[in-house]
């Protein structure tokens, strides 16, 4: 039996050396890069659905947009181009990896621009379309900087890159989601219902807010590059860039394979199919716009950023398959508490305390989650390998999740969260089935 040097294996480090990884440039880097990959999700999909419920669209119109969200789940069918294609200008002054974050960057903010022009209660197709340029950058950007952040660091750190990037990630969602919607409520003033002019201003400075991860891009080192044989022409550089990648993870892990990829599917799924009906389930309920942007996007969030630092330091110390159990039982767990809050009613207290309890798992989950895919990818593949293991985290969900206004417009908001818990029972069958490979692996 050889020594265990497995990142998913519990390291023997003591808690000063597990905090100090924390303290790492590459670390500190990962909060304002995570900061600009978070901005424009809930701007596709949370804040969205709660701008468009305000103008008056259906739910089930809301679920079928969800789909949007999809892009981050085949990103891994341009992962390839990320990964090896190089920019024309962009990518001889800059590197392959910050050429290809800044490019997707412009994007996004010409995207936010649309969708900050157009009025969705006169006509949803051209906001939609401008919803799906920011969704597809956004997704790019996530290749990016996923490899990116494999390569900044060994193995044994990516608990703790996840961490931060993760807090800076929850930062953007508090701006893209508090701070999107105070900023509407005081352009709105004292106006009633939808106005097209108050969240024109609010996604307007989103827009603006991509500068700093522009600026954190341009300021930082390129990752030193794994080296890559040349290619000699279209069929070998395919064979490199698409076949090789897909082919080494399936000689790494063999029928594991299939468990592996099988948990990676459905680990997020009762969190991503209730979010979809989260911002409408608070418009029907009432809440007010500072009302949300209070209590779901600064209390829930922080408790998010304390569950990624919890999540990193427990994974750091006990081993990731130990704490992504844990992610998964609380995951499924609090979705039972919105059940309950549909009952309460109007409740500013029960919803801080729903909420705040719900992403304090949330960020958990996420931290381990997310350092278990790293420790799968191998390095000389990280953009398309990752970028495949994270679009099978979305795809199932994101696509059951399109569905889930048909569902409360059916059976109710109460029934729709009770479903969407029983959707975790399956998961904690493949963490333990998973783990348990992991641990045979580990020994040889």
């Amino acid at each position: 039996m050889t020594e265990n040097n497995s990142p998913l294996a519990a390291p023997v480090r003591s808690w000063r050396e597990s905090l100090s990884l924390y303290l790492q440039p590459a670390s500190l880097r990962m909060l304002l890069l995570g900061f600009s990959a978070g901005l424009p999700l809930l701007l596709v999909l949370g804040t969205l659905s709660f701008r468009l419920r305000e103008a008056g669209i259906d739910r089930s119109t809301i679920g079928y947009l969800s789909w949007v969200g999809l892009a981050y789940g085949v990103k891994w069918m341009w992962a390839p181009l990320v990964d090896r294609l190089p920019i024309p200008f962009l990518t001889a002054r800059l590197g392959r990896r910050r050429s290809w974050l800044l490019l997707s960057q412009v994007v996004i903010m010409a995207g936010l621009v649309g969708m900050a022009l157009n009025d969705p209660s006169q006509l949803l197709g051209p906001l939609v379309a401008c919803a799906l340029a920011v969704a597809f950058a956004s997704a790019t950007q996530d290749i990016a900087l996923d490899a990116y952040r494999i390569e900044s660091a060994e193995a044994n750190a990516q608990a703790a890159l996840a961490a931060t990037y993760q807090t800076g990630y929850r930062l953007a969602m508090i701006w893209a989601g508090a701070g999107v919607l105070w900023i509407a409520a005081r352009a709105q003033g004292t106006e009633t219902g939808y106005v097209q002019a108050a969240w024109q201003a609010a996604y307007l400075v989103m827009a603006l807010s991509l500068l700093p991860g522009m600026l954190m891009v341009l300021g930082s080192p390129e990752p030193v590059p794994a080296p890559m044989k040349p290619a000699r022409n279209a069929a070998e550089w395919l064979q490199g860039a698409v076949i090789d990648p897909f082919a080494d993870f399936w000689r790494r892990y063999r029928w594991q394979a299939v468990l592996v990829l099988s948990l990676i599917a459905v680990y997020r799924i009762s969190d991503v199919v209730m979010g979809i009906m989260a911002n409408p389930f608070y418009v029907d309920m009432g809440y007010t716009k500072d009302e949300v942007a209070a209590v779901t996007k600064v209390y829930g969030v922080v408790m998010t950023l304390v569950g990624a630092f919890v999540g990193g330091v427990l994974s750091a110390r006990w081993g990731v398959m130990r704490i992504l159990m844990l992610g998964a039982i609380l995951s499924a767990a609090t979705n039972l508490l919105f059940a309950w809050l549909s009952g309460v009613g109007h409740d500013v207290t029960a919803l801080i305390w729903v909420v705040s309890a719900d992403n304090l798992a949330s960020g958990i989950a996420s931290a381990a989650f997310i350092a278990y895919l790293s420790s799968l990818t191998n390095i000389s593949y990280s953009a398309t390998q990752y970028a495949l293991l994270s679009s099978m985290m979305l795809l199932l969900p994101k696509f059951i999740a399109g569905f889930s206004g048909d569902f409360v417009n059916a059976y109710g908001y109460a029934s729709f969260f009770h479903a969407t818990a029983w959707m975790g029972l399956p998961v904690l069958i493949l963490v333990a089935l998973a783990s348990r490979v992991h641990a045979r692996a580990d020994q040889y």
